[in-house]
């Protein structure tokens, strides 16, 4: 019998200058950089929340606490991956889907969205057609809509066998 599973998450962060800004463990070219501990990923950490929810894990400041220095500055696809090793370890064995939105102003994210596809495909070892990455604005709304800030949601599905 196979176990099935979901989660949730959720992630923000502010654009500052002088970072660079990574989205889905791409380098996208951006006057402004999100700031965070880590690289400040927030697509990757929206899917790490969701991934460690559905597995009953916790969550991702649990993992990697910002208070702790050995993340400062750390790449999110590592600690995805990460990620992944624990819910291994925990006996789940297939991501069934990733269902994922980035919010925000600019960058346009829609001509990264294939190279993001594939690098968390590639992280959480399954087929790139089981990520799904959409993009959209606030229409000027809010913190995103001012450019602020950037945010990612993502739910996903996992399984067991047994």
């Amino acid at each position: 019998m196979v176990n099935f599973r979901t989660g949730q998450g959720y992630d923000v962060h502010r654009l500052v200058a002088g970072r660079k800004l990574v989205i889905g463990g791409v380098d996208i070219p951006h006057e402004k950089g999100l700031l965070g501990h880590s690289d400040a990923d927030v697509l990757l950490h929206a899917v790490a929340d969701a991934l460690l929810g559905a597995g009953g894990l916790g969550d991702i400041g649990h993992h990697f606490p910002p208070s702790d220095d050995q993340f400062k500055g750390a790449n999110s696809g590592e600690l995805l991956a990460e990620v992944w090793r624990l819910l291994k370890a925990a006996g789940f064995t297939t991501v069934e889907n990733i269902d994922s939105v980035i919010m925000a102003e600019k960058p346009r994210m829609d001509v990264h969205i294939p190279a993001m596809k594939e690098i968390i495909a590639g992280i959480l070892e399954a087929e790139p057609s089981r990520i799904s990455i959409k993009a959209t604005t606030t229409e000027g709304l809010g913190f995103v809509g001012r450019e602020e800030g950037i945010a990612a949601s993502a739910v996903c599905l996992i399984s067991s066998d047994g």
